[in-house]
């Protein structure tokens, strides 16, 4: 089975105290949920319409795992939590088997 990809490219941060509640939350349910951080906020050079923001790539043992873990109840109180907060690009990608 592919592998299941979250990536996340923030435009813009508003609100960091809604960004840094929301980590706190994400990053338990993402664990539970299989997930594994690959890279999170480092140096980003972008090219084309890319923004030189936070980045977030997490991995997943299969793409259906990575839907499930957002779709999860934990998930989605990181997200109430982040509310407003940012402006961010985020896909779930399946990787190439």
């Amino acid at each position: 089975m592919a592998k299941g990809y979250w990536v996340s490219a923030y435009r813009t941060i508003s609100d960091p105290e809604k960004l840094t509640a929301y980590t706190k939350l994400a990053g338990p349910a993402v664990q539970a949920g299989g997930g594994r951080m690959l890279a999170r906020g480092g140096r980003v050079v972008a090219h084309d319409a890319g923004i030189a923001e936070r980045t977030v790539l997490i991995e997943f043992d299969t793409f259906e795992q990575a839907v499930a873990t957002h779709e999860s109840a934990a998930y989605r109180e990181a997200l109430t939590a982040l509310s407003d907060g940012v402006e961010r690009d985020f896909r779930i990608i399946e990787g190439v088997d």
